[in-house]
C-alpha cells in the first residue's frame, strides 16, 4: 500500500474540515457531512463485498444523517442523534442482506465489515459537534489543535521507518505541533493540547499500521476509503476531548 496516496486525500479532508471551522459551523457540517458521505459510497471497496452500490448508498446516507444530527441536535447533548443513525444504518445493512436472498456468497464479511463502515462514518460528526462547543460561532482554536496536530502525524507516515521507531516519533511531533499551535490560538492551554495531539497521533499512527498489514489490493474508491477512514474517527476524538480538556 503507498501511504502517499493515502496521506494526500486525508490532509485534504482535515485542512477542508478546519478551513470551514474559520467560517461557520454550518460550512463544517456541510463539509465533513460530505466528506462521510463520500467515504461510505466507497467504503464496500476497501472491503470487497457484492452489491456495493446499495451498501454503498446505506453508508453514505448513515454518514451525511450523523452530520446532520449533530448540526441539529441540542447544544447540551449535540451526539445524542449518533446511536440512533448507527442502530438505523446497522438495520439497513441487515435488510440488504435479507433482500439478497439465502445462500448468498460473503454474506458474514458483507454485514461485518459494513456495519464497521456505519460505525466510522458515523464517527464523523464529532467535528460538527466539537465545532459547536463555543456556541453558535463555532470553535476553530479546538479544531486548528487537533487538525495541525493530525497534519503533523500523517506527514510522519510518510517516513519510511519500522512501527517502533514510526509510532514513537508521531505521537510526539503530534503534541509538540498541538502545544504550539496552541500558544499562537487562544483558549486551548498548552498543556490540554499536547495530550490532546498524542491521541490524534495515536489514532492516526493506528491506521498506518492498518494500511501497511493490507496488500495493495483495493482499486482507488477503496484507497479513498481508507485515507478517509482515520479523519473521521477523529471527529468524535477531538469532540471528547474538547469537552474533557478544554475549559
Amino acid at each position: 500500500m503507498k501511504l502517499w496516496s493515502l496521506a494526500v486525500p486525508a490532509a485534504l479532508a482535515i485542512i477542508g474540515i478546519v478551513g470551514a471551522s474559520y467560517l461557520s459551523v454550518s460550512a463544517v457540517a456541510v463539509l465533513s457531512g460530505a466528506v462521510a458521505l463520500l467515504a461510505g459510497v466507497c467504503w464496500p471497496h476497501l472491503i470487497g463485498v457484492p452489491v456495493r452500490r446499495t451498501q454503498g448508498a446505506a453508508l453514505g446516507l448513515a454518514g451525511a444523517a450523523a452530520a446532520a444530527g449533530a448540526y441539529f441536535a441540542p447544544a447540551g447533548a449535540m451526539l445524542t442523534w449518533l446511536p440512533a443513525v448507527v442502530a438505523v444504518g446497522v438495520g439497513a445493512v441487515f435488510l440488504i442482506q435479507l433482500l439478497r436472498g439465502t445462500g448468498q456468497a460473503h454474506r458474514l464479511e458483507s454485514i461485518v465489515g459494513i456495519i464497521s463502515g456505519v460505525l466510522v462514518v458515523a464517527l464523523g460528526s464529532g467535528w460538527v459537534a466539537a465545532d459547536r462547543l463555543a456556541g453558535a460561532e463555532g470553535d476553530p482554536a479546538l479544531l486548528s489543535v487537533a487538525g495541525s496536530a493530525a497534519l503533523a502525524a500523517v506527514a510522519v507516515t510518510l517516513i519510511p521507518l519500522p512501527d517502533r521507531m514510526a509510532a514513537p516519533l508521531g505521537l510526539l511531533v503530534g503534541g509538540l505541533t498541538a502545544s504550539l499551535v496552541a500558544l499562537v490560538v487562544a483558549g486551548i492551554p498548552w498543556q490540554a493540547a499536547a495530550f490532546s495531539g498524542v491521541v490524534i497521533a495515536a489514532v492516526v499512527m493506528a491506521f498506518r499500521r492498518l494500511a501497511l498489514s493490507r496488500k495493495d489490493v483495493s482499486n482507488a474508491a477503496g484507497r479513498l476509503a481508507l485515507a478517509l477512514a482515520p479523519v473521521l474517527v477523529l471527529g468524535s476524538v477531538v469532540y471528547f476531548l474538547g469537552r474533557l480538556l478544554v475549559p
